[in-house]
């Protein structure tokens, strides 16, 4: 018998197998060396008769083909029979849940730092729970013993005070322990090192065989056809008249169905797939173990556990306990083969004994309990640690539900119904864009990262290390990756890294955080935290500062920050914000698709810039941007006949935005097109009371209220350079940005900061406009606004020309909604303690739960913590002004409440009288 104190003298003199002392690989080419046990009572390979046969003949044609029969594409079919999707099959190349479901440890944890997760993992749980159990009668494998999450330290439990907040959002029950408290729960507990635990009565586990049988057998049940042993060998893409590719058909070994939705739920294998209709599915394999020990006296009942500091799990497996973790080093499976099924590899020992280490730790009687089998297969992950979910940009029709990196079974339930939703009605219910693959470009179609980034090997194999080690990890608000820096470079890069610049990464972007006055901190190639032999950087400048930011109180350089905000208010700041994205929408028919596009009236005349929005048909709010009239001929766009727009969007969303035009562009088959020139441009804004001063220098136009007002654009001259210049304001301020040719960047920039010098002007960065803009009431895509956010709830009517009778998409969601009235409403708190917040916490009126805050920052100049979440009436009525202002307040951080004011308009300037120019 193998023990787990035995597997920990690995290195030393103990004569183990030679599977225990195997070498440490950084990758691996081969295939699974053996068949080994899983800790469930049943897998679905021993059904298998044997037959390759398919399990009955593939039909003709069907409405959706779901290909992977694991978790995702189980609950894909399901919920795609249960929205009314009858027509739909599913192929698997062998029996449900073989490749990487089957060996799953099966964990579900009810809490995780994002409210959009928080809402998935309670669908997931509600389908095993109670939903599957009602609907078939069968027991689906689901056990309900509860979590505990472990901190060893304050920063760990800091973290898991912010998820009890969110939990009381959502009524998901949640305490948090004492060491002592922990111990009277889970007696075998080793407390000496505890600062504490979070604790969740219902927190559970699944069974992958029972979940996925039943799954089969409720969506067979309303319509749906499930076929075993029928590998798909082709899929057939056809271009329509105006050239879109979409899918058409998919090839089997044993006939073709015939059908316009194919979905991608092929796990691993994912990416072959992938390459069968020409879609990049850029995910890595990855070996993935955990061990199962013998029986353990008093461990029954005891909840699953989570030792995130020392990166490992215990879960309950009847009296035993199955140990697995997230290790630094993990292997990478190369050669993905095809004939894998329910195989496992053999357990590499040196790298699984960090493992070990922590689990004797925390359950000190494991040293000596047995090891009954071990699982190691393999499992896919990505360069986030996100799913890849939605339409391939490559091909309509084409989705994919695959790259859940561990986390399918947990997250299968809710990704299922959104991606059920996305393909029936064209957009998930939810706000998916964090796992969206639609932020690319059509010219060079990959994943949410640009494809500078995918078609890099090593960018992909960088960032997916760094994601998979970093599983366990602290979740802090202002963490910034080291792997796969430096792909895309704005033209100030150099000029600002020399003076101070701490960049942060957005879409493979490098934008400015915040200036150091300590000197230059460059980011250096990625070491793989010393991993692979790898030498660890030695004084490293980027990496120190980011480790000041692992905290949940003001880091160090608060005050730094403070400098470069209140400088804008009082003088004037520059902004590099050349990662935003740059576009032009041209043509005879671009008015046609503007008017729909964009909910405000922007077929004004050239020269005007409108603020707006665009939407999707529920009204949530999938952009803003500002959107620029321009004639042909304008000497700094290109060439074009018609009408023509300047769309500056935020960089980090800007090819979600992409997507979403073409998409629009390809359904009403108008005649215009939309141009990428967001490397070719940069951009500065030049913010602050003194701003019209300093520029009036620097440009050859007049500069006056009288002849450049607000929300308007004009081609001048900066240092003998073209440049166009808009006065706009993403800060409440006076200001202009400057969009200057690339190769004319730098020597604007100088031309400004020279000007600005006897003024005072700074650099300022990201963070700064964080505060600035907050401040102001300015919103932020992604935190204020969602896709599931609609206009008449974030406060932003005014975008929309609803007094008008021009349609535009989403329209007439929003009438509705106007007529029915505003149920939620995004609401401006602040606190008059100085206290942090980051977003997550849970917001109180009058003693109830109302909400949850989005986003959340320091004002500066008005010296007070800004808050701004939707919140609703528990009564269920609507959310009018009269309500959010009858109210009392609090918002709850880390479990401590603090008392709020609610406010209905900007606490700073709420007159608008800055950006006016009028101080």
């Amino acid at each position: 018998m193998s023990y787990l104190s035995c597997a920990l003298r690995a290195a030393v003199p103990c004569r183990l197998p030679t599977p225990w002392r195997s070498p440490r690989p950084f990758s691996s080419a081969t295939g699974p060396t053996a068949k080994k046990s899983v800790p469930y009572q049943k897998t679905l390979k021993e059904e298998d008769s044997g037959s390759r046969e398919p399990s009955r003949p593939p039909p003709p044609s069907a409405e959706v083909v779901v290909v992977g029969g694991g978790s995702l594409g189980c609950q894909t079919t399901y919920h795609l029979a249960k929205q009314g999707v009858t027509n739909v099959v599913l192929l698997e190349r062998d029996r449900l849940t073989s490749g990487t479901t089957w060996h799953t440890a099966g964990l579900l944890w009810q809490l995780r730092p994002s409210d959009v997760e928080v809402e998935l993992l309670a669908h997931t749980r509600d389908v095993v729970s109670r939903e599957l159990p009602e609907e078939t009668g069968l027991h689906t494998g689901w056990v309900e013993n509860g979590g505990l999450f472990i901190a060893s330290n304050k920063q760990r439990l800091d973290e898991y005070k912010r998820l009890m907040s969110l939990g009381k959002v959502y009524g998901v029950e949640s305490y948090v322990l004492t060491p002592s408290q922990t111990k009277d729960l889970y007696p075998l507990m080793n407390i000496d090192d505890l600062y504490g635990t979070l604790y969740v009565p219902k927190d559970g586990t699944m069974d992958p065989a029972g979940t996925c049988s039943t799954l089969a057998r409720a969506a067979t049940a309303r319509g749906a056809t499930i076929i075993e042993n029928c590998p798909v060998t082709g899929i057939q893409v056809r271009a329509d008249d105006f050239g879109v590719k979409r899918v058409y058909a998919v090839e089997t070994a044993h006939g073709t169905i015939q059908t316009p939705c194919v979905v991608n739920c092929a796990g691993v294998w994912a990416r072959a797939l992938g390459q069968l209709a020409g879609v990049h599915v850029p995910l890595v394999g990855m070996h993935h173990a955990y061990v199962v020990t013998e029986r353990i006296e008093g461990i029954q009942n005891m909840p699953n556990v989570r030792d995130h500091d020392a990166s490992v799990y215990l879960r309950l497996q009847g009296d035993a306990l199955s140990v697995g973790g997230y290790e630094s080093n993990p292997i990478f499976w190369e050669e993905v083969s095809e004939k894998f099924a329910f195989g496992l590899f053999d357990l590499d020992w040196d790298v699984f004994t960090q493992h070990i280490e922590g689990a004797v730790n925390r359950v000190p009687v494991l040293e000596k309990t047995g090891i009954k089998s071990t699982v190691c297969g393999p499992e896919s992950f990505t360069a986030d640690h996100k799913p890849l979910m939605g339409e391939a940009p490559e091909v309509r029709g084409f989705f994919l539900g695959c790259g859940f990196n561990s986390a399918g079974m947990m997250l299968g339930g809710g990704c299922g119904r959104e991606l059920a939703h996305w393909i029936i009605h064209g957009r998930p219910e939810k706000d998916m864009y964090g796992y969206d693959i639609r932020q690319v470009t059509p010219v060079a179609p990959v994943l949410r990262f640009h494809h500078s980034l995918t078609d890099n090997n090593r960018w992909i194999r960088e960032r997916s290390h760094e994601s998979y080690a970093k599983n366990y990890s602290v979740v802090f608000p202002h963490d910034e990756p080291l792997a796969g820096r430096n792909m895309r470079k704005d033209p100030l890069h150099e000029e600002l890294l020399r003076q101070g610049c701490v960049f942060q990464e957005r879409h493979g972007w490098e934008r400015p955080g915040w200036f150091s006055p300590r000197g230059a901190a460059p980011v250096l190639d990625y070491d793989y935290y010393g991993a692979y032999t790898q030498e660890r950087h030695k004084d490293y400048t980027y990496n120190r500062l980011l480790e000041d930011e692992y905290t949940f109180d003001f880091p160090p350089h608060h005050d730094i920050i403070k400098n470069e905000c209140l400088t804008c208010r009082n003088a004037l700041a520059l902004f590099d914000m050349s990662y935003f994205g740059k576009f032009y929408l041209v043509g005879p028919e671009a008015t046609k698709a503007a008017n729909w596009l964009f909910t405000a009236d922007v077929s004004k005349a050239p020269g005007s810039t409108v603020y707006t929005c665009m939407l999707n048909k529920r009204g949530g709010v999938e952009s803003d941007l500002t959107v620029s009239r321009i004639s042909p001929g304008d000497p700094l766009a290109p060439s074009f006949e018609g009408d023509g727009y300047y769309l500056a969007i935020g960089g980090a969303v800007a090819q979600q935005n992409w997507s979403h035009i073409t998409s629009v562009l390809q359904d009403m088959k108008l005649q215009c097109k939309l141009l990428d020139c967001s490397e070719d441009l940069g951009m500065m804004s030049v913010q602050g009371p003194l701003s019209r001063i300093v520029l009036q220098e620097v440009l050859d136009t007049d500069l006056s209220n009288e002849a450049f007002p607000f929300s308007t654009h004009k081609v001048a001259t900066a240092a003998g350079c073209r440049v166009r210049a808009m006065r706009l304001s993403f800060v409440g301020e006076m200001g202009w940005e400057l969009h200057v040719p690339r190769a004319d960047c730098v020597r604007v920039y100088r031309a400004v900061m020279q000007a600005g010098a006897r003024h005072g002007i700074t650099n300022a960065g990201y963070r700064a406009i964080d505060s600035l803009s907050i401040e102001k009431g300015y919103r932020h895509w992604h935190a204020d606004l969602r896709p599931d956010d609609t206009p008449l709830e974030s406060g932003l009517a005014f975008t929309c020309k609803l007094k008008s009778s021009i349609p535009f998409l989403g329209r007439e969601a929003v009438e509705t909604q106007k007529a029915k009235g505003i149920f939620r409403r995004l609401v401006c708190f602040t606190t008059e303690e100085k206290v942090p917040m980051f977003g997550l916490e849970a917001v109180w009126r009058d003693g109830k739960v109302v909400g949850h805050i989005r986003r959340a920052e320091f004002g500066f100049a008005i010296d007070k913590t800004i808050a701004y979440g939707y919140i609703r009436d528990p009564s269920g009525g609507p959310v009018s002004l009269d309500f959010v202002k009858s109210g009392s307040y609090e918002l709850e951080r880390m479990g401590v409440t603090y008392p709020a004011q609610a406010h209905t308009k900007s606490p700073f300037d709420p007159d608008n009288k800055r950006v006016k120019g009028f101080y």
